[in-house]
């Protein structure tokens, strides 16, 4: 395990991986409860896609794992679920297995261009200063989520954002959580977080806010959703534009994640390239292609990851350790959900306010490099989409740099990642 993680190599022990693990499956095990209900709204069988769900976690997570030796969990992606269900299936009136077949098909687009290395080249192409404000953008984004999850932030008419209801018990248990959690961040205590989440979901007991609802549970067939998908249906020329947008939007999150997640876990070299990052992409790939056979939308690299980064985790054994958690979740599913959004939720605003950090690198002396960085560091948060913030960081670095004269220090990635968002864009 030594040799195959190199775990001296990366200033890491068995044991740090394994508690960077947990905390990871416990920052997104969340997502074995919302995408199946998701994915009900489609009409797809809820305890299929239940298992699906959980089979394309543990399965994503441990190709990164094993492919990439990244610190990387995988799962079902929040938003492009969110995508599959509302606005194609419902939205289009297609088919769900017509859905799943075009997020095979994206699959196989991202497979491809992986292969041929145009994903890495795009995602090395990429300004230091984006990677920067990226990886901040995604930071603040986590923090929105997590204080609309302790139900501190809540939404307001006439403000957009306002203050929660601080007398409400869950709301306090959250703040709570997150002093225990950089209370002992603070005295460098190995595993705060995965602490810090246990304990302020042990302190719900007592007011009914946490309910343990057993411990083991048979699960429940997955026959309603392996091998549906509809790969004729989705070659139909109506379909092509749903196959590029979720290559697109995948392209666009993952490459946000990857970037923010090896930059934290110091994976990352000083020139802003990540070296292994094509086994990464595969690994991504494989992962969106078995979720769609399996009966699920496209699965991606989830920023929770950050959590597990900052627990200790620098190797694949951290993202193996997460796709051991997802295969336990199906025989005990009443115990691995019975952990309340508000107990998680401290964790994710602790992490952004590490992720943050990231814009102290640019060079402020620069407007063509800060305000683009600054430009995704905002949208990102404010347009609740990863995918959103980065299109636009991209668009204002090409504009920007070509009004101040310097088109020239642009690279080709940079100009045909904002030629695609600007597609996007007028799409949208």
């Amino acid at each position: 395990m030594e040799r195959f993680f190199a775990l001296q190599e990366r200033g890491t022990t068995i044991r740090t991986e394994v508690v960077a693990g947990a905390t990871t499956f416990l920052t997104m095990v969340y997502i074995v409860i919302v995408n199946p209900a998701i994915m009900a709204q489609a009409g797809i069988d809820q305890g299929a896609a239940f298992v699906a769900t959980c089979l394309a976690a543990a399965i994503g997570s441990a190709l990164m794992g094993v492919l990439a030796n990244f610190p990387i969990a995988l799962a079902p992606g929040m938003g492009l679920n969110a995508y599959f269900a509302f606005a194609v299936v419902l939205g289009m009136g297609i088919s769900w297995q017509v859905a799943l077949g075009a997020v095979f098909l994206s699959g196989l687009l991202f497979l491809a261009v992986s292969l041929l290395r145009v994903r890495e080249w795009l995602i090395n192409g990429i300004p230091f200063s984006l990677k920067l404000g990226i990886a901040a953008g995604i930071g603040f984004f986590l923090g929105l989520i997590g204080l609309k999850n302790m139900g501190l932030v809540v939404d307001h008419p006439a403000t957009l954002v306002g203050l929660g209801r601080l007398g409400e018990t869950s709301v306090l248990l959250g703040c709570l959580g997150f002093v225990i959690i950089a209370g002992l961040a603070a005295r460098r205590v190995p595993g705060a977080i995965v602490i810090g989440i246990l304990a302020t979901a042990a302190l719900g007991i007592p007011f009914g806010l946490t309910k343990l609802g057993g411990l083991v549970s048979l699960p429940p067939s997955i026959a309603p959703t392996f091998l549906q998908l509809d790969i004729a249906g989705a070659l139909q020329l109506g379909v092509f534009g749903i196959i590029f947008t979720f290559f697109l939007v995948d392209l666009l999150d993952n490459t946000g994640t990857l970037i923010a997640t090896t930059h934290r876990a110091g994976l990352m070299r000083p020139d802003g390239t990540v070296p292994n990052l094509g086994r990464a992409l595969q690994a991504d790939s494989g992962g969106a292609i078995i979720g769609a056979t399996l009966g699920t939308s496209t699965t991606v690299s989830y920023i929770e990851s950050a959590a597990g980064i900052q627990a200790g985790g620098r190797t694949g054994l951290t993202a193996v350790t997460a796709a051991v958690l997802f295969l336990a979740v199906l025989f005990l599913a009443p115990l691995a959900t019975s952990i309340p959004g508000f107990a998680t939720a401290p964790a994710l605003v602790f992490v952004a306010c590490l992720m943050a950090q990231a814009l102290r690198d640019l060079a402020w002396d620069d407007a063509t490099e800060y305000v683009p960085a600054v430009i995704t560091a905002l949208a990102t948060p404010f347009t609740f989409s990863i995918a959103t913030g980065i299109g636009l960081g991209f668009v204002t670095y090409a504009l920007l740099k070509t009004a101040a004269g310097r088109a020239g220090e642009v690279s080709g990635a940079v100009w045909i990642i904002a030629a695609l968002c600007v597609v996007k864009f007028a799409l949208s």
